[in-house]
């Protein structure tokens, strides 16, 4: 198999595996998945809301996972990881989960949007996108934007640093999709240059003063002799010129 070709099928396989866990934890609060190779297996961490409905009483449902990765996925060994999510308005699949919820309550589109991506904003991101697809009003489907705050959308912060997430709801009408996009605030760019001053405490300063007069004083001791054999030389010169114009007269 080419790299190429290797690529696509781990990309492919680590797709379904997050559309797969995003079925099974919905209650869970999914928050995505990361999937790396170690030398005793694959070491699988997914993100949650509450990580006890991912555990399960006594293991039971973590072990049912890692089984069902294993047999339907060609996981070796998987072990699998749960970490709580922190903070979940910056996670692009809880929000784009609690507006697909919120639509399929019968909340209006543009009231959920606008809602989710008011807390986004207040949590402290530096931007935010969500967009809602599909038949919103008449049966003739298009889609609305909520967008807010500093979005790139090109270039090195937004392929590092944009979180990004699709959810999907069946409404009567027909699916309805949401697009989510955060820029966390953790995101560094490079037409922001911030520049760090270190202030020295008083007491470090008054020792920093003290061992600057002690370098001078030693320099200074240090040239003195040299000073005077300088002085010395011109003295000896200054009599030799002397004595040859005291012979040259004569």
């Amino acid at each position: 198999m080419s790299i190429v070709k290797r690529f696509i099928t781990e990309s492919i396989k680590k797709t379904e595996i997050d559309e797969f866990l995003q079925k099974k934890l919905e209650r869970a609060g999914y928050g995505g998945v990361d999937l790396s190779k170690t030398p005793l297996g694959t070491h699988v961490v997914i993100y949650a809301m509450r990580p006890g409905i991912v555990i399960g009483r006594g293991g039971e449902t973590i072990k049912d996972l890692a089984t069902t990765l294993e047999e339907n996925f060609n996981l070796s060994n998987p072990q699998i990881s749960v970490s709580e999510i922190e903070v979940p308005e910056f996670n692009a699949h809880v929000v784009a989960s609690r507006v697909a919820s919120a639509l399929q309550r019968g909340v209006h589109f543009r009231r959920a949007g606008f809602w989710a991506l008011n807390q986004v904003m207040d949590a402290g991101a530096l931007g935010a996108e969500i967009v809602i697809s599909g038949k919103l009003r008449t049966e003739r489907a298009r889609f609305e934007k909520f967008r807010a705050g500093y979005f790139p959308r090109c270039g090195e912060p937004a392929l590092k640093y944009m979180k990004k997430a699709e959810a999907h709801v069946q409404l009567k009408p027909g699916i309805i999709g949401v697009r989510v996009k955060i820029m966390p605030p953790d995101a560094q760019f490079p037409d922001k240059i911030q520049i760090v001053e270190e202030l020295l405490p008083e007491e470090n300063v008054g020792e920093k003063e003290e061992e600057i007069e002690e370098t001078f004083s030693e320099r200074e001791t240090e040239e003195l002799p040299e000073e005077q054999a300088e002085e010395k030389v011109e003295e000896e010169e200054a009599s030799e010129e002397t004595v040859e114009g005291e012979e040259a007269k004569e």
